[in-house]
């Protein structure tokens, strides 16, 4: 729609005389959408769902969580097979057939997008989808323009935006007449390129390199500053040491001046030098999409990245318009979107719900791989809070003893005086699995002292948080096994 065209003639979506339900409009349909419409009906709304594509379920499914995990888990099965840690296990090279792994992957996202996604459609008579593109007017009301060349102006008492976020490209001078990847690409790829060159140092990047140098792809990461720079240094610091010693070039501290392509190679001039790779993975962060939705006109305000901002009860600066997922300023992860929408579905039809972020867990897949939760020490320091923090090295726990892969570590950080548990950072293999039980301490405002008095099943990589909380008072090196 032309913002000066005022002669459109739309066909109207508007409540009913005989309909005296609540009606809201969805604007997206991933995982934060779809939790959102949920609740929303079974509080007695009707919901509207708007989708620009014509494939629902948005990222996580689709493109992002539920593909990227099973190739990173088949990445590292072949990994196993070619380097155990134990002597009576030979060694091997595996057959990869990257179109059999593409298969289950398609098969699987077809699978869950029908179970999760689209049986909700056909089972809640109240949830309405339209395929089509959608922005505000000046009035309020959503104009949604169909594949098919037509509109519709949707009128809702409510509105909720969860359009997600897209892959962000860099200006690179040359990047944009490349063939490049996203990870929207690479996820799915059926074949095993020679050398992988990756722009980027977060969790896509991290994910994606490992994944394909286990899968037989030499591997180059350029990191315009350190791995994980955001984090605690100790974390991207080790998981660089665990990446160089598997294979993978990591190049700190530098940029891309320009990119072409010529003869199946990418062509990188950078800071350290010129790089040739027959693939070119851009993961440099994602971009909120909300560039077409017309927020000015419903003066719905947005950071300087584009990302709608939301308070704690997902209410954007107009009090009937609510946002949730990739696309606002909150933490870009599925479970926050999903947490976002449920309570952004109560507050439309009358509730209050508060999203607390204080106990958020975040995993990288990796291996080994990276578990935050809470304020590392920089993060504690910077809210005016005196800390105190202790670090375990996995060489002191049982379970990493066993399994022959001691390279990690597990850090708490507490409140000084207090000792109440403020946050926890874990490099170490099944991190992702351990995090939620610090999460809990978190949420419970458990000090060290009580974490370490719990009783935590031997021998299990969650005991490293026992372990650690100990070290506040005890030397844990001269303890027995299972010492209380």
């Amino acid at each position: 729609m032309n913002d000066n065209d005022k002669s459109q003639s739309y066909d109207s979506v508007t409540p009913s005389a005989t309909e005296d339900r609540l009606h809201i409009a969805i604007i997206g349909s991933g995982s934060g959408a779809f939790a959102a419409a949920i609740r929303a009906t079974e509080e007695g709304a009707r919901v509207t769902m708007i989708e620009a594509s014509e494939v629902i379920g948005g990222t996580c499914v689709n493109v992002g969580c539920v593909p990227s995990k099973i190739q990173i888990r088949a990445a590292q099965l072949a990994e196993y097979q070619r380097r155990s840690p134990f002597q009576g296990l030979s060694n091997q090279e595996p057959r990869i057939d990257r179109k059999s792994i593409a298969a289950q992957q398609h098969a699987l996202v077809a699978e869950l997008r029908q179970a999760k996604y689209q049986h909700v459609l056909d089972e809640d008579s109240a949830i309405t989808l339209l395929h089509g593109r959608a922005q505000f007017d000046e009035t309020g009301a959503i104009v949604v323009s169909l594949s098919d060349g037509s509109n519709k102006l949707l009128v809702a008492d409510r509105v909720l935006i969860a359009t997600g976020a897209s892959p962000m490209i860099p200006p690179i001078p040359g990047l944009n007449e490349t063939p490049y990847w996203t990870s929207n690409e690479a996820v799915f790829s059926e074949d095993t390129p020679d050398h992988l060159i990756i722009i980027g140092a977060s969790v896509v990047a991290l994910e994606q390199a490992q994944a394909f140098r286990r899968l037989g792809s030499k591997v180059t990461i350029l990191a315009r500053s350190t791995l994980l720079s955001s984090a605690d240094p100790a974390l991207g610091e080790g998981l660089t040491d665990a990446f160089r010693a598997e294979g993978i070039t990591v190049h700190e501290h530098t940029q891309a001046r320009s990119i072409h392509f010529e003869s199946e190679q990418f062509i990188l001039q950078t800071n350290a030098g010129r790089l040739t790779g027959d693939r070119l993975l851009i993961a440099t962060g994602r971009t909120p999409n909300t560039a077409r939705l017309g927020l000015a006109r419903v003066d719905v305000k947005t950071d300087e990245h584009g990302a709608i901002v939301v308070n704690e009860q997902l209410r954007t600066s107009n009090q009937n318009i609510y946002a949730t997922g990739d696309c606002t300023d909150l933490p870009q992860f599925v479970y926050v979107a999903a947490a976002g929408g449920t309570r952004a579905a109560i507050n439309m039809t009358g509730g209050q719900a508060m999203l607390d972020l204080t106990a958020m867990p975040a995993v990288i897949f990796t291996e080994p791989q990276v578990a935050t939760v809470g304020l590392d020490e920089n993060q504690a320091r910077a809210k005016s809070i005196e800390v105190e923090s202790r670090t375990l090295g996995l060489e002191h726990v049982p379970r990493a003893l066993a399994n022959f892969e001691t390279r990690g570590f597990v850090k708490l950080v507490a409140e000084a005086g207090s000792h109440r548990l403020l946050g926890v950072q874990i490099l170490a293999p099944e991190a992702g699995e351990v995090i939620q039980t610090a999460a809990l301490a978190i949420h419970q405002q458990m000090t060290v002292e009580s974490l370490g008095e719990l009783l935590f099943p031997y021998l299990n990589h969650v005991e490293a948080l026992k372990l650690c909380a100990q070290t506040f008072s005890k030397d844990v090196a001269k303890l027995s096994c299972c010492a209380g």
